[in-house]
This record gives C-alpha cells, sequence and structure tokens, in this order.
C-alpha cells in the first residue's frame, strides 16, 4: 500500500484528469465509496483528494446533492482573466523594487515551464507557471492583492485555459513569453514589468476556446 499522502495525490491526479478530459462531466455525482472501490482504497483519502479538488474549483459539494464537477463556462474564465490582468500588472509594478536583482527564484520557475513546456507536460507546466505568478504577486507585500489575486487565479480554470484555449502546441511559445517580463523585473522596471504581465494575460489567457468561436 502506498503512504497515505501519496494514494490521495494519486486519486486527485485521476479524478482531475476525467475531468479534463471529459470523463466525468458537470454536474456528475463524485461518489467516495465507489471511487475507493474502483481504486482499491479506502473513502478517507478519497475524501481528502475530492477536497483539494474543490479547492481547484473543479468539484464542488453542496448539503444532500454530495460532490459533483462544477462546470467552468467560458463567461467565468472570460470574467477571471479581465481580473487576473489587472491584479497581475499591479504585482509587477509593485514587486519590481524588491526583485530587481533578485530574481534567482522566479528564473527557477521559468526554467521548470519551459522544459516541461518542452516535453507537453500540460500539468507540470501549470504547476511552475503558476508558482512564477506567485512568487511575483507575494514580491508585491501587498497582502490584500495576494488574496484577491488567489481568490481569482484557481488552477481548475488555469488547466482548463491550457488545455483547451492554449493547447499543447503552444506551451512552448507562452513560455518564452515570460522571459520579458523576468527581465523587466531582474532590471526594476516596474511599468514595463506591468505592461508586460498584463499583456500577457490579454494575448494568451483570454483567448475563446474552439467550441466558442464556432458558435459566434
Amino acid at each position: 500500500m502506498a503512504p497515505r499522502q501519496s494514494t490521495r495525490d494519486y486519486i486527485k491526479e485521476t479524478l482531475m484528469e476525467r475531468i479534463l478530459e471529459g470523463v466525468y462531466l458537470p454536474g456528475d455525482r463524485l461518489v467516495e465509496l465507489q471511487i475507493a472501490q474502483e481504486l482499491g482504497t479506502s473513502q478517507g483519502p478519497v475524501r481528502e483528494a475530492l477536497r483539494d479538488l474543490e479547492g481547484l474549483g473543479l468539484v464542488e459539494s453542496q448539503p444532500y446533492r454530495g460532490t459533483r464537477v462544477r462546470e467552468i463556462t467560458d463567461r467565468e474564465i472570460e470574467e477571471s482573466y479581465q481580473v487576473r490582468s489587472v491584479l497581475e500588472q499591479l504585482a509587477a509594478e509593485l514587486a519590481a523594487d524588491s526583485l530587481k536583482n533578485n530574481t534567482q527564484e522566479i528564473e527557477k520557475e521559468v526554467r521548470a515551464f519551459r522544459e516541461a513546456a518542452k516535453k507537453r507536460d500540460v500539468k507540470k507546466y501549470s504547476h511552475h507557471d503558476m508558482e512564477f505568478h506567485a512568487k511575483i504577486v507575494e514580491a508585491a507585500g501587498n497582502e490584500l492583492l495576494l488574496s484577491l489575486w488567489k481568490s481569482v487565479v484557481l488552477e481548475g480554470r488555469f488547466l482548463m485555459t491550457l488545455r483547451h484555449r492554449i493547447g499543447e502546441d503552444e506551451l512552448e511559445t507562452l513560455a518564452a513569453a515570460h522571459v520579458p517580463i523576468l527581465d523587466a523585473l531582474n532590471a526594476g522596471n516596474a511599468r514595463k514589468a506591468g505592461s508586460l504581465a498584463r499583456d500577457l494575460i490579454c494575448t494568451f489567457h483570454s483567448r475563446k476556446s474552439p467550441a466558442t468561436k464556432e458558435i459566434q
């Protein structure tokens, strides 16, 4: 038997993949006992994994209805990135002073997600990309800004964007677009860093999904 934590992570990754691939559809109920029996584990780590997925915005729990796959609509994604572009512009501007000649930790994330992009590893890319942005927001030193950013930037939304709006083929292009932001921060150029951060979100993350484009 694998350690409890790794079992929990395995279940979370399995369920996340099924949601992103459309095996589980919005509104589908995820039953702890059924999942535990299928994956050969107890209900405890399944319950923990479902809580993790709720934190990522992929599922929601309601009294008397259990846990169900949450619908992430195009409108929700559009609105979240409209807000995110403004928050990240401000964060980069505020962080420029503290990050001038001090971007080593952010550089590590850039190297990691560029390597993931080459391998078309969407999950690994997502993790390090989010860490890149989180470190900038944290460096801004504004707790309210950080709290607002965390409420807007849910990993579930980001994964949906990577899978259905950007795609594996453009991960390297997206990764490369982060480098000028890093350079501007390292130079302490607040205005340029903020502008580039805003443009990155507006250019890549605010794209329509293929299905939405066809309807219009």
